[in-house]
């Protein structure tokens, strides 16, 4: 038998009273990884050739250093 759940139910507060957040700030630190971090949406069969983000940049920094060195002389 399934329970109907009913509104009051559902918005009823389950944290628990040691993880109080009302002396928080929102947005602290938003400001200092604002501009530093770029996330990207692989496709799965490029993802799953890269065990982690460190092995994903050093091959972006593999493929500019070619395409540099590649590049004719202007």
């Amino acid at each position: 038998m399934t329970t109907k759940t009913t509104e009051s139910d559902r918005l009823k507060d389950t944290m628990r009273p040691e993880y109080d957040m009302s002396g928080g700030v929102r947005g602290k630190y938003f400001g200092r990884i604002k501009g530093s971090i770029h996330r990207v949406s692989l496709a799965p069969d490029v993802a799953a050739s890269f065990p982690d983000d460190d092995s994903v940049n050093e091959a972006l920094r593999l493929l500019i250093k070619a395409a540099a060195k590649a590049k004719p002389a202007a």
